[in-house]
């Protein structure tokens, strides 16, 4: 359902609220920084590198005189996902949104800090983390708290593989990617449901996904693969059917502040193939609605993270 031609024109007035956002130095999540600090939103930027956090930063601040903070979150690991959060309570004293933003896409196979297979590891398990983290901070921030993971339409594809999540006994790039994808709805959704089941008011969680945006994001993986061919080919389709960085965030930004979501709803753009356009909700994979899987990975993403991320 299209949200009437919902653009960042329609961004109500954030003064007063606090933001995370991951991966927020380049692409969509630069874009989100942006738009959420011309609302008037004290937008914390949480970025694997401070120096191109900083970079960043200065960027904006010669662009507008919304309120940024840099700090360093390396979602793949999670000694440093744990002291962004340590700090993060220490220093503030609230926290509105929540933009589960950062990821990685279709590259060799790697590990985290903390071995896990790099794209289940950063894409999932790093936000698993951070959101367990800070659940206590959201649940305490007076008015309306949401929770935004960003997922793919990829996730179409996704399976989770119980017996390999590590992609150990064989990797594809692809799938490893898709699986990624596929956690973050079913954790937006589970996040929701228990939050519901606890009779909780005041937190909101969401699922969205960018649809074709023109980002940082296609270009890494052929780059570390080593492949001009391909990273050819992706600059060339990013340049025919990719939307800006801009429009890309919309979503997320939709899903953060438009008042008819009530949690547990898919956003993405409404345009061709739900690739571009303006953001509304859509139906995700059928896999993505299996409760028992998503209770499943709940319980195992506790025990891979260490964090024991109970709602009651």
């Amino acid at each position: 359902m299209s949200a009437n031609g919902w653009t960042d024109a329609d961004l109500p007035d954030l003064s007063g609220r606090t933001a995370i956002v991951t991966g927020a130095n380049s692409g969509i999540g630069y874009e989100l920084t942006r738009m959420l600090a011309e609302a008037g939103a004290h937008v914390v930027m949480a970025t694997r590198s401070v120096k191109r956090g900083q970079a960043a930063a200065r960027d904006l601040r010669g662009e507008l005189d919304g309120e940024l903070s840099v700090r360093r979150c390396d979602l793949a690991d999670l000694d440093s996902v744990r002291a962004f959060t340590s700090d993060f309570i220490r220093d503030f004293e609230r926290l509105d949104l929540l933009f589960n933003n950062a990821g990685v896409m279709a590259i060799p196979r790697s590990e985290t800090a903390d071995g896990f297979e790099t794209q289940f590891g950063v894409n999932h398990l790093g936000h698993f983390a951070l959101t367990g983290l800070l659940f206590e901070m959201l649940r305490e921030t007076p008015g309306e708290s949401r929770v935004l993971t960003q997922s793919s339409g990829f996730h179409q594809r996704g399976q989770i593989d119980f017996e390999d999540l590590q992609s150990e006994a064989s990797y594809d790039k692809w799938d490893a990617y898709a699986q990624s994808k596929l956690a973050n709805v079913l954790f937006a959704y589970e996040l929701d449901r228990r939050i519901d089941r606890a009779g909780i008011e005041g937190i909101t969680s969401v699922a969205t996904h960018p649809g074709y945006a023109d980002t940082n994001l296609q270009r890494r993986g052929p780059e570390q693969a080593g492949s001009q061919f391909r990273l050819w080919l992706m600059k060339a389709a990013n340049a025919l059917f990719a939307q800006s960085p801009r429009k890309g965030a919309w979503p997320m930004l939709y899903a953060a502040t438009a008042e008819e979501l009530t949690g547990g709803e898919y956003v993405g753009p409404t345009g061709l193939f739900n690739m571009r356009g303006p953001p509304g909700t859509q139906s995700s994979s059928d896999r993505s609605y299996e409760p028992e899987t998503a209770e499943r990975l709940w319980d195992v993403s506790k025990g891979l993270t260490g964090i024991d991320f109970e709602i009651e």
